[in-house]
């Protein structure tokens, strides 16, 4: 994982603005390097601007730069599609192809066979071209802004938030496609053109620009289709949108208090134990692949260690509860694995700030240290995510007593909520600015940062999870209709609707989900990786009719996310398998913190930099 970043200007030298380069350093702790390109005859100079994080292979600095002047920028990781082994590091095979593709068509063919989450830069030298984009989901931030008088373009992975209105404001690149900036004719126009090439089905028709859903542009930027018609093929199948039939259930048979044999119930149809099967291989595939790339230590001078390398944000609910299975299945058995489980207090009365002197002399309680302003451990943080987090442990120790699970309650103070706000994760979100966005972003980033504590025995102790890589379980909801704007829909419009309804979800979610969460957990120097997300994972989903996924005739707790709670069943979880879902800003209760009244598609005032 990488901060990464180009800033073309055709006017004069361009400097990066400082909290810029301090968020992209952030984000690649272990190398960072500059190159500075004076683009042959054209009037036009590029920085490029690299900061690694070692998580594939051995270290490769970047940006990396050949004998033939081509410079490569890479934020991704490779999953599958290229021949390569767990001691390769994944950008230097990348560029070592670019290098040898001689025409757009080969620079798009090589990208389609990339699975995997992915942003990259690349500058081929010959044709004085910059190409740049994100993966189908936008698994990878990437962000634009262009300069309306000094004629410049910046693309990077994270940005900072301006002070005040701005004629050139950021915004995520689209993952729409792959683009690319000619640099010798945008030299010669008076505002900037790029191309775009789309990601399309195979027989799908090009959509026009006009087609795409947008976000406008300034007025200094035009942008085109492509002339040549070349496309990205997509790397997962379209989705089966069938309503032809209904799942042969009877509904009459089920409470409004679903319980575990209603949905062991379901697994006596051959059918739904199949796929169910189906879906536990394809999704334990794609977790292996994510918890077993790492990066490559000779065995001949590896020293044990019983820090962990995999960390789950994990609220108990199916979603992480499944994920940790399936890590504990590929994850080294010496290893422990982190659940980072983030809990917000509610805002208090008003007390004393310091101890008393009765108090001074006697050891603290946590809920004394908690009055004191200290984020210990102490029941005023067993909020739902807390409550369930801890019953779902129960449930992962039970079925598999030789795993060592770090169990991190990460206690947040509104104080220190707010301070970390100002000063980091307002940057992080930006341009993001909703309610919403404020605090799924805000809960992440603390979940992330891992700094809580853990129970040994009785006890409590500090603790700081070590992981480079943390799994997410977004895109479950998203495919399996988990929200319940999902039963909204169903309940108006059927069976049609609600697969009209998934089909927008997953077409939306880059914009609205995943350049943000890459930059907040890519704060911390950490990799999120997102399981349900893999193309398999998508392209399986896809394939079934909606009604082998959700019943939402079903109570809630049941019929939502059908097809992951019989997963969960054959896993052997109970409990947890039967869990409505509750978001995360909702089972964290950052939503409760500060303004209860606020709808979640404001604008967020808080995120304001100052």
């Amino acid at each position: 994982m990488c901060g990464i970043c180009c800033a073309v200007n055709f006017s004069s030298s361009h400097v990066l603005e400082s909290r810029l380069l301090q968020n992209l350093t952030k984000r690649g702790p272990h190398s960072s390097k500059e190159v500075r390109k004076r683009v042959g005859d054209v009037s036009c100079e590029c920085l490029f601007s690299a900061h690694v994080l070692h998580m594939r292979g051995k270290l490769t600095p970047q940006p990396l730069e050949d004998t033939d002047g081509n410079v490569f920028l890479w934020n991704g990781e490779v999953f599958g599609g290229l021949d390569l082994g767990f001691e390769d590091n994944d950008t230097e095979c990348l560029f070592h192809h670019l290098s040898s593709c001689s025409s757009p068509g080969d620079i798009l063919s090589l990208l389609s066979n990339v699975r995997g989450p992915w942003a990259f830069i690349y500058y081929q030298a010959a044709k004085h071209c910059l190409w740049f984009g994100r993966d189908y989901f936008g698994r990878r931030s990437l962000l634009w802004r262009f300069g309306p008088r000094e004629k410049f373009v910046i693309i990077t992975s994270v940005a900072a938030s301006l002070n005040g209105a701005s004629d050139s404001p950021w915004q995520e690149v689209p993952a729409f496609g792959v683009y690319k900036l000619d640099l010798g004719e945008n030299s010669q126009l008076s505002s900037l053109r790029l191309e775009l090439y789309p990601w399309i089905y195979p027989g799908e028709k090009t959509p026009s620009v006009d087609e795409l859903n947008w976000e406008s542009l300034d007025n200094c930027v035009s942008l085109v289709m492509n002339d040549s018609g070349l496309c990205l093929a997509s790397p997962i199948s379209p989705m089966n949108m069938s309503v032809s039939q209904t799942i042969s259930a009877n509904t009459n048979t089920f409470g409004s208090q679903p319980t575990i044999e209603d949905l062991d119930a379901f697994l006596t149809c051959d059918q739904m134990k199949k796929v169910a099967s189906q879906l536990i291989d394809v999704l334990s595939r794609a977790v292996q692949w994510r918890v077993q790339y790492l990066p490559y230590e000779d065995p001949a001078t590896l020293m044990p260690n019983d820090k962990a390398d995999v960390a789950i944000l994990f609220s108990g609910g199916i979603d992480s509860m499944i994920l940790a299975l399936l890590a504990h299945r590929h994850v080294p058995s010496g290893k422990p694995i982190d659940l980072l489980n983030v809990a917000f207090r509610l805002q208090e009365p008003k007390r004393q700030k310091g101890p008393t002197k009765k108090m001074k002399n006697k050891k603290m309680t946590p809920d004394q240290a908690n009055d004191l302003g200290e984020p210990l451990p102490s029941a005023r943080f067993d909020v739902p995510d807390r409550i369930t987090g801890r019953a779902g442990l129960q449930e992962l120790c039970a079925l598999s007593s030789d795993r060592k699970w770090n169990f991190v309650e990460i206690n947040v103070t509104q104080e220190e909520l707010q301070d970390m706000r100002q000063k980091h994760i307002c940057h992080l979100v930006h341009p993001l600015e909703t309610v919403l966005d404020d605090s799924i972003g805000c809960a992440v980033w603390f979940a992330a940062r891992g700094i809580g504590f853990v129970k040994d025995g009785i006890e409590y102790r500090p603790f700081t999870s070590s992981a480079k890589v943390v799994l997410t379980g977004i895109g479950a909801d998203e495919q399996l209709a988990g929200y319940s704007r999902h039963r909204v829909r169903y309940k108006a419009a059927g069976l049609e609707g609600l697969v009209q309804e998934l089909a927008m979800e997953l077409g939306r979610i880059s914009s609205r989900n995943l350049g943000r969460d890459d930059r907040i957990i890519g704060d911390h120097g950490k990799e999120a990786r997102f399981p349900y997300l893999d193309e398999e994972v998508v392209s399986f989903l896809n394939g079934l009719p909606v009604w082998e996924k959700a019943e939402l005739s079903l109570p809630r707790g049941l019929g939502e996310k059908l097809l992951l709670r019989l997963a969960a069943r054959q896993l052997g979880l109970c409990a947890s398998a039967m869990l409505p879902k509750r978001a995360m800003q909702f089972g964290s209760r950052i939503a409760k913190l500060e303004n209860s009244h606020e709808k979640a598609s404001d604008k967020c005032s808080r995120l304001c930099a100052t």
